[in-house]
Order: structure tokens, then C-alpha cells, then sequence
């Protein structure tokens, strides 16, 4: 079933964690709430648990409202970041124990166990206690309880994050496929945007208990809203500079370090102010010659190797530098005169003043 959300406020005291929001989590979707600590999206999570009491607002599980309910009432399961095993229990009796509580026989416990252990690959660990396991295992463990209750909506708050990089890059795709089997609407938080960007079917990025964008992954790092998405998606980051919107032989150009670049096509600059923020992936810069039309010319200010890519931040302006992401083989020394060039397909256009990305024709 789907999750709604109107109005949906929440202080603690004179803080106010988040703002009159208003979403909907579609039916079996995957849905990851994005952003740094503090910007309210475990709290979010939490509300829809049950776990937190809104200070306004309304929740709506399947368009039956569900804010008055316990946790208990609400068909939901969650997975928290630190496991949260029983420690005196084995990891049968850990799985089990929901099914226990609501009363379901022995046999039926011992069978629907059997069945989410074989899924999770943990069949050879039912005897063990918490304790002995690894805590890629007790991450499982913890999946497991989820799992087996068959849960209207599922529930996860960073539950990779206490992994190493190796076995977190396994659980994600692990994730997404126990997602899919258990066929129902999932709720993940992180502040991981590679886990964000490859688990997720819809992404909101939020900020300070407002959601600056909800989109796919794919439209949250192709068409950021705003300054603020553009800067939190993608790794490395997107550079920025300020750029003097005018005109030459007709047409709009972009003043940058001395260099006029046209306008791209694609920009509706009625309203547009004189001074706009442009933003372009390194992703997509590219080193060129100095005397190239489209080059912006500078000086090599630091190079750094990251695996088959090389960062080169070349510098086009005072304090104003640039970094173009290049195959590994190409090199450049520190202090060299160098040049870059931009996709201008691929650029971004915002407004300083207040943030939002230019419209699009």
C-alpha cells in the first residue's frame, strides 16, 4: 500500500525538525530519504513507525490515516541501524520472535523462518547467537525479522551503515532484491547518496525538515531543483561559479574568466537575473587546448588519481577553480598552464538569489 503524508510537521520544543511536508510513497516502491545529519529524515521514518508523535499533520497508510495508531498497529517492520538482536536468543528465535508474539504455532513459526533463512542464506546460522555472527550476518538477522512478518510497509534506517565498503556494496543489491520478493512499499534512510542513487526507485533529497526534491534518481542528478541538490548529488562535486548573464552578436552568452560562453538552447531566461551561479560535473569538463574556442584557459592547481579517473583541478580565475574528472593515463603537472571546456549540454544555470535551477524550454 501507498504512504501519504499532509501537513506533516514536527518541534521538539522550539526546533522544528520538519516543515508542513506533503508526499506520497507509491505501492512497492523503493523510496530513500536523502540528506545530511540533522536534516530530519530519521525523524520522518520514525513518525511513520509510530515511533514519534507528529506535532501536525496526518498520516495515511493505504488512505486509512494511521497517526493515532501504536507501532504494534500499523503493519509496519522495521530495521535499525544497530541490529537491535536479542542477544540471549538464537538467530531462529530472533527471526521468530514477532511471529511468537502474535501467536502463531510452533510449526508455522519454524516453517515461515525456514523459508525467509533460505532467502537470506543464513540457513547454516539458525542455532547461533548474535554474538558469534559477523555483522554482515547480523544485518541479515535483523532483515530476517522484518522479513518473515510480511509487513504492509517496510522500514530501514541506515542499516548499512555500520558495515565495511565491501560488504556494503553486496547488501545494496541485496536490498533491492529482498525488496522486490517481499513485493511491498519501502521506506530507506541514509546519507549515502551511491546507496540512494543505486537502491532507490524515487529519491528525496531533503534539508533542514524540507524536501528539496522528489524525483527519480536519474532526474535528481540530471535536473537538481536547486543549489543545494546540485551540491549534495554527485560525487566528486559539482563545481560552481558565478557567471554575468549578457549578450554578444545577438545571442546570450555566459562571462566567465574572461571567456563568453553562449547560452544553451535549452534555458528560458525570461526573468533571468543579471548574475547567475552555472554549474557543470566534472563529469563532464574536459581538458582542452588553450586556444580551443570553447576553452577557458588556467593553471593546474592539484591532480589526484582515484583508481581508473584523475581528478584535475585547474584554476581560472583567482580562488575560482575548476575540476575536470579524466581517464587515468592523462596527466598534468602541478602549476602548468592547462585548459578546460564544458558540455554545455550538460550545464546548470541557477539563480544566486534564490537558489532554484533556471527553467527549462
Amino acid at each position: 500500500m501507498d504512504v501519504r503524508i499532509e501537513g506533516l510537521s514536527k518541534s521538539f520544543g522550539s526546533n522544528q525538525v520538519l516543515k508542513s511536508l506533503d508526499m506520497t510513497f507509491p505501492e512497492r516502491r523503493f523510496v530513500t530519504l536523502l540528506g545530511p545529519s540533522g536534516c530530519g529524515k530519521t525523524t520522518l521514518l520514525r513518525m511513520i513507525a509510530g515511533l514519534e508523535r507528529a506535532t501536525a499533520g496526518a498520516i495515511y497508510f493505504g488512505g486509512n490515516r494511521v497517526d493515532h495508531l501504536s507501532p504494534g498497529d500499523r503493519n509496519i517492520a522495521m530495521v535499525f541501524q544497530s541490529y537491535a538482536l536479542y542477544p540471549t536468543m538464537d538467530v531462529a528465535q530472533n527471526i521468530g520472535y514477532g511471529l511468537k508474539v502474535r501467536g502463531i504455532p510452533k510449526a508455522d513459526r519454524a516453517e515461515k523462518v525456514g523459508v525467509v533463512a533460505r532467502v537470506l542464506e543464513i540457513g547454516q546460522l539458525l542455532a547461533r547467537k548474535p554474538r558469534a555472527l559477523s555483522g554482515g550476518q547480523r544485518q541479515r538477522v535483523a532483515l530476517g525479522r522484518a522479513m518473515v512478518r510480511k509487513p504492509d510497509i517496510f522500514l530501514m534506517d541506515e542499516p548499512l551503515s555500520n558495515l565495511d565498503a565491501k560488504l556494503r556494496a553486496t547488501m545494496r543489491g541485496e536490498l533491492k532484491r529482498f525488496h522486490l520478493d517481499l513485493e511491498t512499499t519501502s521506506i530507506y534512510v541514509t546519507h549515502d547518496q551511491l546507496e540512494a542513487m543505486t537502491m532507490s526507485d524515487l529519491v528525496a533529497v531533503m534539508d533542514q525538515g524540507v524536501v528539496q526534491q522528489f524525483a527519480t534518481p536519474e532526474e535528481v542528478y540530471d535536473r537538481p531543483a536547486n543549489l543545494f541538490v546540485a551540491g549534495f548529488i554527485g560525487s566528486p562535486p559539482m563545481n560552481f561559479a558565478e557567471a554575468e548573464l549578457g549578450e554578444a552578436a545577438g545571442r546570450p552568452v555566459l562571462r566567465i574568466a574572461g571567456r563568453a560562453l553562449p547560452v544553451p538552447p535549452q534555458f528560458d531566461l525570461s526573468g533571468a537575473p543579471s548574475r547567475l551561479t552555472l554549474g557543470i560535473r566534472p563529469q563532464d569538463v574536459r581538458l582542452a587546448a588553450p586556444e580551443a574556442p570553447d576553452a577557458i584557459p588556467g593553471t593546474v592547481w592539484m591532480t589526484e588519481l582515484i583508481g581508473s579517473e584523475r581528478l584535475i583541478e585547474v584554476e581560472i580565475a583567482p580562488r575560482l577553480r575548476i575540476t575536470a574528472e579524466v581517464r587515468s593515463e592523462i596527466r598534468a603537472e602541478l602549476n602548468a598552464p592547462a585548459a578546460v571546456a564544458f558540455d554545455m549540454a550538460k550545464l546548470h544555470l541557477f539563480d544566486p538569489g534564490t537558489g532554484r535551477a533556471l527553467p527549462r524550454r
